[in-house]
């Protein structure tokens, strides 16, 4: 553990030592030398980002539940509090006890975004851990990953010992378990300790692999090397809600955060099957809690937390068949208390009928609808099944009952998209200007990313120049000071794309660009692009080949061998469909 005094010192020199303090509300600090386990949860970004992301407290209060594991956080480092560790040769450490990260058994890290890889790597560089896999031992901790951004894991698959794929609440537990009883043993053996956990359903163990290539730079089947490991990995899911376990006592943080208020998560998956969508299939298929399950969970955690605001989470909230009387009965409940009630993003269809009512009653802290295109014929593609005119009569709804802002969600860059499609998204917003005087509205645009695990998967990316083309585009369309206008940036949208779509070969170019001094590249103010460039081209990486290209849909892709429980059949049929369309 570090000295009290000397992480006081540290702390006194950096700009938000509140990022780095410990002891909130609700955090649990257990006796490391008692605990069996020892467990290093990591959210590779800020403090303020990764204490927004409900999976990872989830985890966190899950572990915390077992009396033999001791689990304890820690977060990327501000850039200032990482110059004085490098210049005083000072490793990173936990929150809870402070102790360096080498002495835990296991560092696991949450992984919900592709451009947090450099900063994975920066933490187990400043914990003085080998890089890769391959050059870690017995006495170092086993480096594990799980989390969105591994459902293709192969980019980074050098530098984890196991993934965890799927929702991890089970089979985490399950691999805990098995190293539990290696690690009692004297002649512990990290090889065999993985062959054992292979055979936990939803674990990927990378080393066991072997990647070939064609001619032409397309993969050959990825073939397993020792035979406990499977031809293919299945996603775990948790089966039953109400059973599974769910943190009441969340973490208060002493500072401000992104989502800075309770949460309850009230359904897993989304039944509405747009063509662009990773998450629908990540969390595939539906599952809800109970409307009586839901009501505890909210009023045991409002209690346990003291927050003022309760959000209820899911990819599609309005889809839960008990949606509005779980939001009625949460008023009635809470409004009296000061509690405010917040809505996640909402198809205008899904409560359409209830929506005045509602909308009369909750915080009116903004209103958000997400169309995607902007016209018929491209939500037919993309396969977003929403109606105009509906969206018309939701936002007169909300104007009457006192809403003044709302939040419209778009795309660009979508397959077969035209200068038409763009000018019906100045279309959708004239319109909707000129219908309700009183409402401003925010205009947020992103780019397209052919994600994996997605009909779209075999499509390529549009082009900078193209992109920002359009971009300038509707600017000029949308000229009012009632409208907002955000972009996302284009630079970071194509490192995504490459990170996200990348084979084993971009496990060397990730560690480059670390090297050159690559991360926090999802900030604005940190991302070097060019050293990204840099780094592809020295390691002979052609970022076209990635994203430009369009795939055939015979093509082996690099995640292939991670099964999510949607066929590669059923994928190609929806790709073909929305060419149709």
């Amino acid at each position: 553990m570090i000295e009290q005094n000397k992480i006081e010192d540290l702390l006194s020199r950096v700009q938000k030592p509140g990022r780095y303090l410990g002891n909130e509300w609700n955090a649990v600090k257990k006796d490391l030398e008692r605990a069996s386990v020892k467990f290093a949860l990591s959210f590779p970004d800020l403090y303020e980002i990764g204490m927004s992301h409900l999976g990872f407290k989830l985890l966190y209060h899950l572990l915390n539940e077992k009396d033999y594991i001791a689990c304890e956080r820690v977060f990327s480092p501000g850039v200032d509090l990482e110059r004085i560790l490098r210049d005083e040769r000072l490793p990173i450490f936990t929150l809870e006890s402070k102790e360096p990260l080498a002495g835990f058994d296991i560092i696991g890290f949450s992984l919900a975004y592709e451009l947090n890889f450099t900063n994975m790597l920066n933490i187990l560089d400043l914990a003085k851990i080998p890089l890769v896999s391959q050059e870690r031992d017995e006495s170092h901790p086993l480096i594990i990953a799980g989390g969105p951004s591994t459902c293709n894991p192969e980019p980074i698959s050098d530098f984890i010992d196991f993934f965890v794929i799927g929702e991890a609440e089970e089979s985490l537990l399950e691999a805990i378990e098995i190293i539990r009883s290696h690690k009692k043993r004297q002649d512990y053996d990290k090889k065999e300790l993985l062959k054992d956990i292979c055979g936990i359903d939803g674990i990927y163990v990378p080393s066991f692999y072997k990647a070939e290539y064609n001619k032409d730079g397309t993969l050959k089947p990825l073939e397993p090397i020792c035979k406990e490991a499977p031809s293919f990995i299945a996603k775990r899911s948790v089966a039953n809600l109400d059973a599974s376990f769910y943190p009441t006592k969340q973490i208060v943080p002493y500072i401000s955060i992104v989502h800075d208020r309770v949460s309850v998560e009230i359904m897993r998956g989304c039944p509405n099957l747009c063509r662009f969508c990773q998450a629908r299939v990540l969390y595939h298929q539906r599952r809800e809690r109970s409307f009586e399950r839901i009501l505890e969970l909210a009023e045991k955690s409002i209690r346990e937390t003291g927050y003022e605001e309760i959000s209820l989470l899911s990819l599609s909230s309005g889809n839960h068949s008990q949606i509005v009387r779980i939001i009625s009965f949460l008023i009635d409940r809470l409004k009296p208390k000061g509690i405010n009630v917040s809505l996640p993003s909402l198809r205008v269809d899904e409560i359409l009928k209830e929506l005045p009512g509602i909308l009369s009653r909750i915080k009116k802290s903004g209103l958000t609808f997400a169309p995607e295109a902007g016209s018929e014929r491209l939500r037919s593609v993309i396969n977003k099944r929403m109606n105009i005119k509906e969206l018309e009569s939701a936002l007169e709804a909300a104007a009457s009952s006192g809403w003044r802002s709302i939040k419209l969600y778009f795309m660009i860059g979508l397959p077969t998209e035209t200068y038409k499609d763009i000018d019906d998204i100045a279309g959708i917003v004239h319109n909707l200007l000129r219908r309700n005087k009183k409402i401003d509205i925010n205009v947020s645009i992103s780019s397209f990313i052919p994600k994996p695990h997605t009909p779209f998967q075999w499509e390529r990316m549009e082009r900078e120049e193209k992109i920002n083309d359009k971009v300038r585009y509707i600017k000029e369309s949308i000229k009012t000071r009632r409208v907002k206008l955000k972009f996302n940036n284009v630079k970071i949208s194509i490192l995504e794309g490459m990170l996200s779509r990348g084979d084993r070969r971009l496990n060397s170019a990730i560690l480059r660009a670390f090297k050159k001094g690559c991360r926090l590249d999802s900030w604005l103010e940190h991302l070097d692009f060019d050293k990204w460039l840099e780094a592809f081209r020295e390691e002979a990486i052609d970022p076209n080949f990635y994203l430009y290209r369009e795939k055939k849909y015979n093509e082996i892709l690099p995640w292939d061998h991670i099964n999510y429980g949607i066929t590669k059949e059923y994928l190609t049929k929806e790709a073909q469909r929305g060419k149709v369309d």
